[in-house]
């Protein structure tokens, strides 16, 4: 479970071209900072740089007291969830979540049943065994999640995940992210345009 922050210092993003003022934020183990704006403002940057894609232009990334700015981005131990939930088709629901622990060396009864219940919280306890081209969108969201979590991250990045669906079937996985994240205790950072969305799920926002 993870016992620390994220914390962004003097954090300045873009390419060539600063996209944002500094930034200056932090959330802790368990709370999710919504981070709401208008396509092209810079949102995804934000996530590609806190995940080691992109550099950031100027300032510190933290994750406790370990500055992220040198980690690559396979040592930072972040979870992602991006708007196509990018499962993999020749897997099963329970070895698509339990693909990440296998690989790192648990055996396939401690996968199974850290897998089995994840999808028993987010309600998909009994599809365990079905392939992922036979889900719902709402479904492949939820199983997209629980992948993410599986491996209890240091931090969760969430870009806009369930905007293509329905309304009510994206409140739903909203909810889920919420439960899951407070469970696991988990630092979690979502992005959206969307401000109805902020107010469900946010701690607090960060508004551009």
């Amino acid at each position: 479970m993870s016992d620390a922050g994220l914390r962004a210092r003097d954090l300045v993003i873009g390419y060539e071209t600063p996209l944002t003022q500094p930034l200056n934020f932090e959330v802790g183990p368990g709370e999710i900072l919504v981070v709401v704006g208008e396509s092209g403002c810079g949102k995804s940057t934000l996530l590609s740089t806190l995940a080691g894609v992109t550099l950031p232009l100027r300032g510190e990334i933290y994750s406790g007291d370990r500055c992220l700015n040198d980690v690559p981005i396979h040592k930072r131990n972040i979870g992602l969830v991006f708007q196509d939930p990018l499962l993999f088709p020749h897997l099963s629901v329970i070895d698509n979540i339990g693909y990440s622990l296998r690989a790192s060396g648990q055996s396939r009864d401690e996968a199974r049943a850290r897998s089995q219940e994840l999808l028993d919280w987010v309600g998909l306890g009994n599809i365990v065994n079905q392939k992922t081209w036979e889900l719902s969108g709402g479904q492949a969201g939820r199983v997209a999640l629980a992948r993410a979590i599986a491996a209890k991250p240091a931090v969760l990045l969430l870009d806009e995940p369930y905007s293509a669906l329905d309304s009510p079937t994206r409140m739903r996985l909203l909810a889920d992210v919420k439960n899951l994240v407070g469970l696991e205790k988990i630092p979690t950072i979502h992005v959206t345009h969307d401000h109805g969305e902020a107010q469900l799920l946010a701690t607090r926002t960060l508004t551009w």
